[in-house]
């Protein structure tokens, strides 16, 4: 009864408008395949409708496993979200507890210091502590989270011997100042280098004394790190160079594994970057930026500001449209859209689009935290460079148009990790920073206009249907009203105009 109660003109419109709507749908996929590869609704159907219809997608190694809520669990592995410690962090005492002072606010999250404190236990302390007393009093200071118990038990440990971990605690938490701090750690060197000449000579008489050896070892160059850090800090740059270039050469001759956690490749990069000499720097990023090595921040970003330094002073937006990009353009671009791949927070950061907070003590790779840290010390280097940032601000977004869709896919790196974000969130105080979230493709305009098209035309036919005399009143409402203008136009017209001169136009 309803079929036969339609007419022939609804036939007709109906028609037309699935027409029309195909052919807009039919223009906007092959515009859609030309310009990302891919289908979009095969992307809708695979990345969003599969999902909610229970299906498994092969492809994902956490989707693999399981198809339930536990596949977000399974992703957030410790290998996507490990954590490393920050190769530039500040010191407590001299740095961010003055900013505590000044501004009543907590740099560091009870997480982040709670991981130093394993840290310290890691690389301090070892299983034969007990033989020496100062050693045994420290072993129990690193575990104390009172930070007044910490200092006393470090002076406490100094009365009985000159201990070298003492001196490096009261140096990163009791120094007030970085000339002070430098005192300290001077003194701790003294006391450490001598344990080292001592546990050196005994490590081959048992698995004790060698487990020893390896602590005195991660002792003695943690101190020349800081050291070196702190020349850097109070402008001796070529004395904290050469320290640098000292350790990095120690830390390749000796085959402890908590040596690769320092490090210090990052602390030479930046010092020499503060001396400008970027053909030392070019030479480190050949040594350290290989394919079996591990990313960072630094490492892509500092190869990126090199290429960029080549081009970026004579470098124009409106230039390179009209000629098209050169070799050395179009080596810089696809360096800052890789280092952008890896970490697409730092560039908010180098743009001064977001502001800086203090570095935190250990930094997540590819996370907002590395890219604050990143930031924090090299931002006057991009500065430095005539034209980098301007370069930087003309191309990192392209970098989103490049990776494959949906975003969590890589190009040139693994796909970005999904825990970063609560990761972030444990590193950073939220409480005065937003942290940064992986940035998201925002929608063509053209899909959206397609969409609304098709969604208003079916509701016109669907209303038009139901209420055809409604609407024929609403239809001719919109036309009076929208020629009400031109209307109320020429009836002024008329009425300035003599009736003969416009008679004659409206015959003509």
């Amino acid at each position: 009864m309803f079929l036969n109660t339609l007419t022939p003109k609804f036939y007709v419109a109906l028609t037309g408008t699935s027409s029309l709507i195909s052919g807009l749908i039919l223009i906007f996929e092959w515009w859609y395949f030309r310009k990302y590869g891919t289908s979009f609704i095969e992307q809708v159907s695979v990345s969003h409708l599969r999902p909610l219809l229970g299906g498994v997608d092969s492809s994902s190694p956490s989707s693999s496993s399981t198809s339930n809520g536990d596949a977000d669990s399974s992703r957030q592995s410790v290998s996507e979200c490990k954590v490393w410690r920050n190769p530039l962090n500040l010191f407590r005492g001299a740095e961010y507890n003055r900013y505590t002072w000044v501004t009543g606010r907590e740099p560091l999250t009870y997480y982040d210091m709670n991981l130093s404190a394993q840290d310290h236990q890691t690389f301090f302390t070892c299983d034969s502590d007990h033989l020496r007393p100062a050693d045994a009093i420290m072993q129990k200071a690193w575990r104390e989270r009172n930070p007044q118990a910490r200092i006393s038990a470090a002076h406490e440990a100094l009365e009985l011997e000159d201990c070298a971990t003492a001196y490096i605690l009261l140096a990163e938490e009791e120094a007030t100042t970085i000339m002070e701090a430098e005192r300290l750690f001077k003194q701790a060197l003294k006391a450490g280098e001598g344990c080292y000449r001592r546990s050196q000579q005994l490590q081959h008489h048992s698995t004790q004394y060698e487990a020893q050896h390896r602590r005195d070892t991660n002792v003695l160059v943690y101190i020349k790190r800081r050291l070196a850090m702190c020349s850097r800090k109070l402008g001796r740059t070529r004395e904290a160079v050469k320290m640098m270039r000292d350790l990095c050469v120690f830390q390749l001759m000796k085959e402890f594994p908590l040596l690769s956690m320092f490090n210090i490749h990052e602390n030479l990069l930046e010092s020499l970057l503060e001396l400008q000499n970027y053909a030392d720097v070019q030479a480190v990023l050949a040594k350290y930026d290989d394919i079996s090595l591990p990313k960072s921040a630094t490492i892509c970003y500092t190869a990126a500001l090199l290429k960029a330094r080549a081009v970026s002073d004579k470098f124009s937006p409106e230039a390179a449209s009209r000629r098209g990009l050169s070799t050395a353009e179009m080596n810089a671009v696809e360096a800052i859209h890789r280092a952008v791949e890896f970490n697409p927070h730092v560039p908010k950061y180098l743009l001064e689009m977001k502001s800086l907070i203090l570095p935190p003590e250990h930094i997540l790779k590819r996370g907002d935290s590395e890219a604050i840290a990143y930031a924090f010390f090299h931002l006057q280097h991009w500065k430095r460079v005539e034209g980098a940032l301007n370069l930087l601000h003309c191309t990192w977004e392209g970098t989103f148009r490049m990776i494959p869709y949906p975003l969590e896919k890589g190009h040139l790196f693994y796909p970005y990790p999904i825990c970063t974000e609560t990761a972030d969130r444990e590193l950073l105080p939220t409480v005065f920073h937003e942290v940064s979230v992986y940035p998201k493709k925002e929608l063509p305009f053209f899909i959206l206009f397609t969409a609304g098209l098709c969604s208003f035309t079916a509701m016109l036919a669907l209303l038009t249907h139901q209420f055809p005399e409604l609407m024929g009143v609403f239809a001719k409402a919109f036309l009076s009203t929208l020629f009400a203008p031109l209307n109320f136009i020429m009836e002024k017209v008329e009425s300035i105009l003599p009736s003969s001169l416009w008679h004659q136009l409206t015959r003509i």
